[in-house]
């Protein structure tokens, strides 16, 4: 295990500031990869080192998602299974494909921004719908679609779900939230299983940073399960869309 020569003041910020967007982050049922990659970026973290310890820290924030979610009763496990099933493969086919990402990660950003302003504008209108599950037909390629969209960015795919099932009606916000966090926690897993010679790049501190995310997520996750209205849900998930839209255009 690895890491770079911090002093502990340095330390304390970069977990402080995972476990402030943990918080954030699970409070829509998402891992908060992207903010914890930008955190590393940002403290100079050795670029081997990133990417595993983002993943391995969204396993536990989408973990203790799934979690508290689900004793709650918020995942609607059909519609996960349904995009899971696809999105696997989708997935692990998309992480091979070599792709400029000046081509495709502008254009990715912008359609986030667009779902967040979707999300901030009439957000009370919004979460009121009832829900109308997709067919199984629909899901699967969708979920394909996702998958794919997933490797090539290098991000648990949430950031694409969400909006996708809220803006068509497919569910409401809570249970939203929890067909997320299963979502990404079954592609971190798989990530992480597929990449197992990653593990050795985990940094030495990663106790602390897990203790950090932790936090945050239960946190996050209790007030996204039970206390948030809906409509400040979907501005939250706004929010986390105008956040990861921003990073894939401007990193």
């Amino acid at each position: 295990m690895i890491w770079l020569n911090m002093d502990s003041s340095t330390l304390v910020w970069i977990a402080l500031l995972m476990g402030l967007a943990a918080a954030l982050y699970s409070t829509v049922g998402h891992g908060g990869a992207s903010a914890y990659l930008a955190i590393m970026a940002l403290f100079s973290v050795a670029p081997e080192t990133m990417r595993p310890t983002a993943l391995a820290l969204n396993l536990v924030v989408a973990g203790l998602g799934v979690w508290r979610y689900g004793r709650a009763g918020q995942i609607n496990w059909r519609l996960l299974a349904a995009f899971v099933v696809t999105a696997a493969p989708a997935a692990f086919v998309g992480g091979g494909i070599s792709i400029p990402p000046e081509v495709y990660r502008p254009l990715v950003g912008v359609v986030l921004w667009a779902a967040a302003i979707r999300l901030f504008w009439q957000p009370v209108r919004l979460a009121g719908r009832a829900p109308s599950p997709p067919s199984l037909a629909l899901a699967l390629p969708v979920g394909a679609a996702l998958g794919l969209l997933a490797g090539l960015t290098g991000t648990g795919g949430g950031i694409f779900l969400s909006p996708l099932i809220i803006l068509f009606g497919w569910e409401d916000a809570r249970r939203t939230s929890g067909v997320a966090a299963g979502f990404i926690f079954l592609n971190s897993t798989a990530g992480l299983a597929g990449n197992v010679a990653a593990m050795r790049a985990l940094p030495a501190d990663m106790p602390w940073l897990v203790a950090a995310v932790a936090a945050g997520a239960l946190l996050g996750t209790w007030l996204g399960a039970a206390r948030l209205p809906k409509p400040r849900l979907l501005q939250g998930l706004g929010l986390v869309l105008v956040i990861a839209g921003a990073k894939l255009i401007f990193a």
